[in-house]
C-alpha cells in the first residue's frame, strides 16, 4: 500500500487478516508480515497501531474473547426457546466453526502470548475459558426454567461441553464435523439432566 494512503478500520482489517493467516496456515505461520501481507498494508502500519506483534496479538485474541461475550448474551437469551440440545449444538458449532480452535492453538504455542494475556486474564486459556461460563449460564438459565433438572451439576457440565465441542473442531485440516455428530455429543452430555420435551 502506497505511503499516506489511509486504511479504513487498520485495526479490524490486520485482525481479519491474522484470522485468515491463522486458519490457512496455523499459528506457526503467524507473523507481522505474513499478517500485513495478507492485509495488503506495508509493514509499518501493524507498528503504527500497536507496540510490538506480540502486543497485536494480544489484542486480537481479546478481541475474539468480546466476541465470546456477545455470543453469550445471545445465547442465554435463548433459553426457555427452542431445544436445550438445539440451542448448545448451535452455539458450539458457532464458536468452534469460526477461529476459537486456531486462538486456542495459537495461545499455547506462545509464551510472550500467554504472558501479556495473563495480565489481563489471570486464570484460565482465553476463549475456553469464557466460552466455559458461556455454556454455564446459559445452562443456569434452563435449570431455572425447569428445562435442566435442579441436581444439574452446570459446573462439570459446561467444561465437559467445552472439552468435547473443541475435540469435535480441533482438526484444523479436515472438514468440520456434521451438525448430528456435535447433537449426538451434546444430547449425550446433557441425556441425564435435560427435562420434558425440551431435549
Amino acid at each position: 500500500m502506497p505511503t499516506g494512503v489511509a486504511i479504513r478500520d487498520a485495526r479490524e482489517q490486520l485482525f481479519d487478516a491474522a484470522e485468515r493467516v491463522l486458519l490457512r496456515d496455523g499459528p506457526s505461520a503467524l507473523t507481522s508480515r505474513a499478517v500485513t501481507t495478507e492485509a495488503g498494508c506495508a509493514k509499518g502500519v501493524l507498528h503504527r497501531h500497536f507496540a510490538d506483534f506480540d502486543a497485536f496479538l494480544a489484542d486480537l485474541v481479546l478481541d475474539r474473547v468480546a466476541r465470546v461475550d456477545r455470543q453469550a448474551a445471545v445465547l442465554r437469551a435463548s433459553a426457555g426457546a427452542g431445544t436445550v440440545v438445539g440451542n448448545l449444538s448451535g452455539a458450539l458449532t458457532e464458536l468452534f466453526g469460526s477461529v476459537a480452535v486456531a486462538v486456542v492453538g495459537l495461545v499455547t504455542s506462545r509464551d510472550e502470548l500467554r504472558a501479556r494475556l495473563r495480565q489481563v486474564r489471570p486464570t484460565g486459556v482465553p476463549v475456553l475459558a469464557e466460552a466455559t461460563a458461556m455454556v454455564a449460564a446459559y445452562l443456569c438459565a434452563e435449570r431455572e426454567r425447569g428445562r435442566l433438572a435442579a441436581y444439574a451439576d452446570v459446573d462439570t457440565l459446561a467444561p465437559t461441553l467445552i472439552g468435547a465441542g473443541h475435540l469435535l473442531f480441533a482438526d484444523r485440516k479436515g472438514a468440520p464435523p456434521e451438525p448430528e455428530a456435535v447433537e449426538k455429543v451434546v444430547r449425550t452430555v446433557v441425556a441425564g439432566v435435560v427435562r420434558g420435551p425440551s431435549a
